[in-house]
């Protein structure tokens, strides 16, 4: 008999272990026999993992399954309402009591207390916000009083922003600051909505890759710095084509040094858009395009390749060892470079032609004989 219990704990240990050994007991008042869903925040949208009955005195239990070092988001509904938001790590043991109209407190997880603060802040704010907002309304818009509720909007969300900024700063490896990077007031104004927030997402992505490497958050919060990095840059390169006539670049080059295309001192500029991973490619660099600069290049003329390669090891290497003499910039991004929407590069090699501030249309590598052409003409 004893053996027999011996191999029940045991099958148990090994259940526990199997979906992480993280669990949810739960109560809700005043709903008896009632469905509660459990859900899991997969990107954008809710995962359903289970969907409960309460027993008679409103308990509830579940097992949730989360692997060491990816700790998951997980909400608790009562048919639409929202009764339990978590933010469980393996093997932590969580205890919500809650009530039909969505207030809850948790136990037994300290990242769930946060995530309790963060909404907590951020349904007090939305509060008051969307309170100035109605006076706001009810308001000649021309009238000194609505100018001053303006400026009041205006004030509270100023405020709230650089709370929200003090809490990344202060939560540098906590889960808890992802859903504070995407808060919104209201319905379309995010939070963070500025191109420079950029960097709060870089920073954040930094730091939590340094703990939870493997976590879904923190890939896609990645991602979404990526995204808005070079949403920046990309601004900012719009902006400044505006003096220079052209969409500029800053890209680093082999030694992790930012050239900037505008700078390059030369009476013609090849832009040049190639991969180094291509032997193809790598040939044209030989047959074509060594040629062409040692033929022009003391003339004034100067290229600016710009490499689509993800791996910058291989490109680095291929500029060495071919010797290529112009000046060579790879960001690391492949396609996904800012580079290529900026010059809506079709096909790999291609290039642009840069004189007197201005690209210069129908000439290319691709047409090699214009291109000599027009170099004879213009360096002379």
């Amino acid at each position: 008999m004893r053996n027999c219990k011996l191999v029940t704990l045991a099958a148990a240990a090994l259940m526990l272990a199997a979906c992480g050994g993280t669990r949810i007991d739960g109560t809700l008042a005043d709903a008896p026999s009632s469905e509660v869903v459990v859900r899991l925040l997969d990107g954008d949208h809710y995962k359903t993992l289970d969907t409960l009955k309460t027993r008679a005195d409103g308990s509830w239990s579940c097992k949730v399954d989360v692997k060491k070092g990816r700790p998951e988001f997980i909400y608790v509904f009562y048919k639409d309402t929202r009764i339990a938001s978590l933010l469980l790590q393996q093997g932590e043991r969580a205890k919500v009591v809650s009530d039909t109209l969505g207030n809850y407190s948790v136990t037994g997880s300290p990242e769930t207390l946060k995530l309790m603060e963060v909404e907590k802040d951020e349904a007090r704010f939305a509060g008051e916000f969307a309170a100035t907002s109605a006076r706001l309304d009810d308001l000649d818009p021309a009238s000194p009083e609505a100018q001053a509720v303006s400026r009041d909007l205006a004030k509270q969300y100023v405020a709230y922003y650089r709370s929200r900024v003090k809490y990344l700063m202060d939560n540098p490896y906590s889960l808890t600051v992802v859903p504070v990077l995407y808060q919104q007031v209201g319905v379309n104004l995010p939070v963070f909505s500025q191109a420079t927030d950029a960097i709060h997402f870089r920073n954040a992505a930094d730091s939590l890759k340094t703990v939870y490497p493997e976590s879904r958050y923190v890939k896609a919060l990645d991602e979404e710095a990526k995204r808005r990095f070079n949403m920046m840059e990309l601004g900012n390169l719009v902006r400044n084509a505006e003096t220079v006539g052209f969409p500029d670049l800053e890209l680093p080059d082999v030694n992790g040094n930012k050239v900037r295309l505008s700078a390059i001192d030369g009476k013609v500029i090849m832009l040049y858009f190639w991969q180094a991973e291509d032997a193809d490619q790598k040939m044209f660099n030989l047959d074509k395009m060594i040629p062409l600069y040692n033929r022009y290049h003391a003339k004034g003329f100067e290229i600016y390749a710009v490499s689509l390669d993800v791996d910058k090891t291989v490109w680095a290497s291929a500029v060495r060892n071919q010797k290529l003499p112009w000046i060579n910039v790879c960001d690391g991004l492949g396609g996904g470079s800012v580079a290529t929407r900026l010059y809506n590069v079709p096909s790999l090699p291609t290039s642009y032609i840069i004189a007197d501030g201005s690209l210069v249309a129908d000439v290319s590598i691709s047409d090699e004989a214009s291109l000599r052409k027009y170099l004879d003409a213009v360096l002379k």
